[in-house]
């Protein structure tokens, strides 16, 4: 092989390993940022809600709210689609999820109820956002250690659609805020979303659950009847609907502490080094 043949392939460009196979050059740089893009809308959509509240308008914030959980989720999925997973993508995520789902939710429960219960209501707003950054804290750390089935604790987008779903209820239902219960259930249902996100019970995730297999009829017919309740009414039906998620990680934590079995969200203990033997 001449020198000049040699030297031609080494000035050769190498496409980076995470540019899927026959996207334009052009496009490349676009499909990098696709997820990031998600996530900043996501952002946005968190810190519009907290906008909106300082307007009174508190349904517009809730619904913003459950628009930034969509948006959350659709980042991850599109950076495994596009296979542009990232460094910086997971820590802008991180910090995103802080802002949508633990700043953004006790802001506005906090200017929407709580404020009028003075220390106890920003105390328990900051019970709240103090959770949601060490369950993330906890999340990042814990990667690759616990069992990806479930999560340990309520993840932080469901806390957010708690409390956010409990704001557009009262609302949309015209339940009325004069009551003088009424500021103590919203303080009560803010600390048991924060608790319970710091909390070690199991809570299923859905990564095991593919599209590509085949599924249960009966699957069908659940998926369809929800999205009928959520059509019919959407406030009723969100926050039904994450109450029970919220309650299903203790309720199943029971069932398997009763039979004796092992909490499968907690992390696993390391394995014992050759040196420790």
């Amino acid at each position: 092989m001449s020198p000049m043949r040699l030297r031609r392939r080494k000035a050769r460009p190498l496409l980076p390993v995470d540019v899927p196979v026959g996207v334009p050059p052009q496009r490349r740089g676009l499909i990098r940022l696709l997820p990031n893009l998600f996530t900043l809308a996501a952002l946005f959509a968190a810190f519009f809600a907290v906008v909106q509240a300082m307007h009174g308008r508190f349904e517009v914030s809730a619904v913003a709210i459950f628009a930034a959980m969509l948006l959350d989720g659709m980042d991850g999925r599109v950076a495994r689609m596009t296979n542009t997973q990232s460094a910086f993508g997971e820590q802008l995520d991180s910090l995103a999820d802080m802002v949508s789902f633990g700043v953004a939710p006790a802001l506005v429960i906090y200017e929407w109820l709580l404020k009028d219960l003075g220390r106890v209501g920003w105390a328990a707003a900051f019970v709240y956002c103090a959770c949601a950054a060490l369950r993330l804290a906890r999340f990042n750390s814990n990667l690759g250690v616990v069992d990806k089935r479930f999560f340990q604790g309520l993840p932080s987008p469901a806390a957010a659609a708690l409390i956010a779903g409990f704001v557009w209820l009262v609302i949309d239902n015209k339940i009325r805020l004069t009551d003088a219960a009424m500021p103590w259930v919203g303080t009560a249902l803010t600390l048991y979303a924060g608790l319970t996100m710091v909390s070690s019970a199991p809570f299923y995730s859905g990564k095991s659950f593919h599209f590509s297999r085949s599924v249960p009829f009966w699957v069908l017919v659940v998926a369809l009847l929800l999205i009928f309740f959520v059509l019919v009414d959407p406030p009723i039906a969100l926050f039904a609907l994450f109450c029970a998620y919220a309650l299903s990680g203790y309720v199943y934590g029971a069932w398997r502490w009763w039979r004796g079995e092992a909490n499968p969200a907690k992390p696993k203990p390391p394995a014992p080094t050759a040196e420790a033997k």
